[in-house]
């Protein structure tokens, strides 16, 4: 606001020497400074350009030196980021590999000792069969052997009722004993 004063106090002054005048120069003479004006002007440019320069600028320049100094750091430290992270996602997934392959072949292990459990335990199951058929066939003999004594003694005492009953009187146990075992000795021999 206060330059819209100035320049309307300077063009009021133009106005007024252009009529003290009486200059008609189609109005270029407003358009151009007042050769004092311009000195000044440029000399107080030179100024402010020097300050500028000699101050100014520098610390302008350390500012962006700086910015650029930190984000090249930070790039620098993003490509880091960057490489570090695919080291880490390579190293995953070898991990990740390498767990697969651990699994498959712990399964295999478990596989492997599931059929030597089963094969163990089939085996012993046919040793026990065979120990069971051992035992059965010792039991089978041993009640063949029982009923052919109760058998003997059955066909024993038949024997000394229908012989009792054709002789028609007792025998004495001796005789009778003896008797029955040839008897019997003769039944072997038919089989």
């Amino acid at each position: 606001m206060l330059t819209h004063v100035f320049a309307q106090m300077i063009l009021a002054q133009e106005v007024e020497q252009i009529s003290e005048n009486g200059e008609s120069g189609g109005g270029a003479g407003l358009l151009l400074p007042v050769p004092e004006e311009l000195f000044a002007g440029i000399i107080a440019f030179s100024i402010v350009f020097f300050f500028v320069w000699k101050w100014a600028i520098p610390v302008l320049n350390k500012t962006l030196e700086a910015r650029q100094a930190a984000i090249a750091a930070e790039l620098e430290s993003a490509e880091k980021a960057k490489v570090e992270a695919e080291s880490l996602l390579t190293d995953y997934r070898t991990q990740l590999s390498g767990a697969k392959d651990d699994a498959s072949k712990i399964l295999a292990d478990a596989r492997d000792a599931g059929d030597a459990v089963k094969s163990d335990i089939i085996a012993r199951a046919e040793g026990e069969a065979e120990q069971i058929k051992v035992r059965a066939g010792d039991e089978i003999a041993t009640e063949r052997d029982r009923v052919a004594a109760d058998l003997r003694r059955q066909v024993a005492e038949l024997s000394i009722g229908v012989a009792e009953k054709v002789i028609g009187s007792t025998l004495d146990a001796d005789t009778q004993r003896d008797l029955v075992d040839r008897y019997i000795d003769e039944l072997g021999g038919v089989k």
